[in-house]
């Protein structure tokens, strides 16, 4: 089952939460899946570490969309969370690679499963996610990405986000306990 649009219409650390467990789903010539294991919230004007507040304009599109930008030479994969015009978003950190790994290796140049997709450039690099898969819709299983409901019922850790310059004072990370491909305990 797809996610709806409607799971992303909500405040940002409760998608980020709950999007822990989901399956990610890539298809092109090929289909490559993966566990989310790993996320960050981000809130709009009011969070300093927000696109929202370096002119990001897609953040105020409608939730559901994927918002991709680059840092440091990464593609990082974001969707869009809140009605329109309530600009926030969930980044997501880590996958667990579930099918299609040998693809993935291939694009990440390496043989080692652990650190395939454990980090937001890792993953979209793994996936071969890039700035073409900017503004599409997650929640319709004809994109070339979506999301599909999750089995997942373990603990989540909650944290500070990691990279940023000025957080805000409320955890706004989360990741599921113990799994091996989590970017940084």
């Amino acid at each position: 089952m797809i996610l709806p649009k409607s799971f992303y219409n909500r405040e940002p650390d409760m998608v980020a939460k709950q999007l822990l467990g989901s399956i990610i789903v890539k298809k092109d010539d090929y289909t490559l899946k993966g566990m989310i294991v790993e996320t960050e919230a981000y809130y709009g004007l009011s969070d300093p570490a927000s696109r929202a507040r370096k002119g990001a304009k897609i953040m105020w599109m409608p939730a559901g969309i994927t918002f991709i930008y680059m840092v440091h030479g990464n593609w990082l994969f974001n969707i869009i969370t809140m009605p329109k015009g309530k600009p926030s978003g969930v980044l997501v950190r880590a996958v667990e690679p579930i099918y299609g790994i040998e693809i993935m290796k291939k694009n990440r140049g390496i043989e080692k499963i652990k650190n395939l997709t454990s980090g937001p450039g890792k993953f979209t690099k793994a996936f071969g996610i890039d700035k073409r898969h900017n503004n599409i819709k997650v929640y319709n299983r004809k994109s070339p990405i979506f999301i599909e409901k999750g089995n997942f019922s373990g603990e989540i850790i909650e944290s500070h986000r990691i990279g940023v310059k000025e957080d805000l004072p409320i955890p706004l990370r989360f990741y599921i306990k113990g799994n091996e491909f989590v970017s940084k305990k």
